[in-house]
């Protein structure tokens, strides 16, 4: 395990400071409607945020799921999910919000691949406890309402990581259960005697 988490946690929190030392530089890396043809922006708003309680949320549900999940499927792995997700939330928020910055369309990614790989893990939801598959029906039905009711989040974005984390995790649970049935296959065929190798078995230890 690379602790790819922590890393990804310290990038976000670098970035934050270099947002309030240098003026403009938010402007010069987050993505808007203007900027679209500037493809590394797609992952450079990823790191950026918006407030000291934005990143602060983040980094919360980013360490909590995230060393779960590079726990669970790798480093490697937890890095292409993170970055797959977050680029595609912004792929998705530009065409509806003026400007798209924050962590949050990777950390829904994050709990979607989750969700599929560990559907009954307990986890707290305002104060109450609850299955890792209804967790994510509460905050996707919270983002939906969301989306009809604007307050300035990036529901879009969050549904839209969350969607694709889903499909991600649904790969790495076939991939996982055929590696199961295979390995099944392998113990059965290593313990399956021949007809000559039961009946040289018989011959020298039932046969007196």
């Amino acid at each position: 395990m690379r602790f790819y988490t922590i890393w990804l946690s310290l990038i976000c929190i670098l970035m934050f400071v270099l947002q309030l030392l240098i003026p403009g530089f938010t402007d010069s890396l987050d993505l808007t409607q203007q900027s679209f043809p500037q493809a590394w922006r797609f992952v450079t708003a990823i790191f950026l945020h918006a407030s000291l309680t934005h990143i602060i949320f983040n980094l919360f549900a980013l360490v909590l799921f995230g060393l779960i999940v590079e726990k669970l499927i790798g480093s490697n792995r937890f890095l292409f999910v993170f970055l797959a997700t977050g680029i595609f939330a912004n792929l998705v928020s530009v065409f509806f919000y003026p400007s798209s910055l924050g962590a949050s369309g990777a950390i829904m990614g994050v709990i979607g691949v989750l969700t599929i790989i560990r559907p009954k893990m307990p986890v707290w939801i305002y104060s109450i406890p609850m299955p890792m598959f209804l967790a994510s029906i509460v905050w996707a039905v919270g983002d939906i309402i969301g989306v009809f009711n604007p307050s300035g989040v990036g529901n879009i974005a969050h549904l839209s990581g969350l969607g694709l984390g889903l499909i991600i995790g649904l790969y790495f649970r076939a991939r996982h259960i055929g590696k199961e049935k295979q390995k099944l296959k392998a113990d059965y065929s290593r313990i399956n005697l021949s007809e000559n190798e039961m009946r040289s078995w018989e011959d020298r230890f039932m046969r007196h």
